[in-house]
């Protein structure tokens, strides 16, 4: 089967054309190795799931690695402490690639809690029995977790970081995990701070434990252009690689979503389209796919008109740099600016914070510039409404 470029879902080595994210693996993997737990915390599209299912394969030799997925967890799941030991021992039993890493006696708790046959089993109880497999496991053991935004309105998921956090700090004491990833949109501080209705409790986060995640997931030029050799490999188009990449680069900025976006439309949508037939890797080539993007209704563009509806303060940051012509300071302190970059609307540049690629610029930019001229127009039209019974200032 023939290469694809892939924007739905994570990216297969064996069926997509992928930049090589090996380096960020070895760099993650020596977080781990240092026995340090984290958050992946990307915006949405960023790789995050693609990062941690490379991740899972990459530590497998050296680490018995649990790798689970709260989107497969419903909200009754989280509604109390029962129900949530239940389904994730559950899920723990169905992921693991290897039931062997599970020893017997661990894997009966597991199956017991799962079942049900206990009536109340406590967070407790479940953490218990997972120091228990720490310490009876031949290697050390890795849990990685994806989409915990899932769990975001939920008590009973503080209740388990709390547990997790009381382990790792008697890890000296009791056997616990080698290493705790999280991936989702928001930092686990932002979780805490969408759960808590008391202001004075709003950053007491369970995850203070947590290091800080450096690693950087958007693609370079460098980058781009390997995933295109691999392609031109396959189909000889004669592009101008290096070119192509950092043309590519120079409107997404490396979002990888948009990276592949762009390819995709070049390949399946561009290439078809009888002036380009024969040069569709080129400058002009590129150009469609962006105005092409640019009109396109996708989850993306979608989820970043929602947030500004959402949250007000985050709208007038983004509204001052594209029509105010303010310089902003960049000061992740600041909640609408820690917000616009968890969200990624914006990046820091030179200490300022500035839209994160040109293609959301656009985007946001004809948005507002929408939105304002169909405001006027309904103003228009109530006065001219209005007009029609109100006439020297009488009804």
């Amino acid at each position: 089967m023939a290469k694809i470029f892939n924007v739905n879902g994570d990216c297969k080595p064996n069926l997509h054309y992928m930049v090589n994210i090996s380096e960020r693996l070895r760099q993650i993997k020596n977080m781990v190795d240092e026995g340090q737990y984290f958050t992946i915390n990307r915006a949405r599209q960023y790789g995050k799931t693609t990062t941690l299912r490379a991740l899972e394969e990459f530590l497998q030799k050296e680490y018995t690695v649990v790798s689970l997925d709260f989107q497969r967890m419903s909200y009754a799941d989280f509604e109390n402490e029962n129900s949530f030991v239940m389904a994730f021992s559950g899920e723990i039993l169905d992921c693991m690639r290897f039931p062997e890493e599970i020893p017997d006696t661990i894997k009966t708790t597991l199956q017991g809690f799962a079942d049900g046959d206990e009536r109340q089993v406590t967070l407790s109880r479940l953490f218990r029995c997972l120091s228990q497999w720490c310490e009876q496991s031949n290697k050390k053991i890795v849990l990685l977790i994806d989409e915990v935004d899932s769990a975001s309105n939920n008590q009973v998921f503080l209740d388990f970081l709390a547990q997790l956090r009381g382990y790792y700090i008697n890890r000296d004491r009791k056997a616990t995990f080698q290493s705790v990833i999280l991936a989702g949109v928001h930092d686990i501080k932002n979780i805490k701070r969408k759960i808590s209705e008391n202001g004075e409790h709003k950053l007491n986060s369970p995850w203070n434990i947590a290091a800080d995640y450096l690693v950087d997931m958007s693609f370079s030029a460098l980058d781009i252009a390997g995933m295109l050799k691999e392609y031109e490999g396959d189909h000889k188009t004669g592009m101008d690689i290096n070119a192509i990449a950092g043309m590519i680069f120079d409107y997404t900025s490396g979002y990888p979503f948009l990276v592949s976006k762009l390819c995709k439309l070049i390949d399946e949508i561009v290439a078809e389209e009888p002036q380009f037939l024969n040069n569709s890797w080129t400058k002009e080539g590129l150009l469609k796919a962006v105005n092409i993007l640019l009109k396109e209704k996708n989850t993306l563009f979608e989820s970043l008109v929602n947030k500004l509806a959402d949250y007000p303060e985050l709208r007038k940051v983004i509204y001052a740099l594209l029509f105010n012509g303010k310089m902003i300071p960049y000061n992740p302190l600041n909640p609408a600016i820690e917000m616009a970059e968890m969200f990624g609307f914006i990046k820091r540049e030179n200490d300022t914070a500035v839209i994160s690629n040109r293609i959301f610029e656009t985007v946001l930019y004809n948005y507002f510039l929408s939105e304002e001229f169909l405001n006027s127009k309904m103003y228009d039209a109530a006065l001219q409404d209005k007009n029609q019974f109100v006439k020297n200032g009488q009804l």
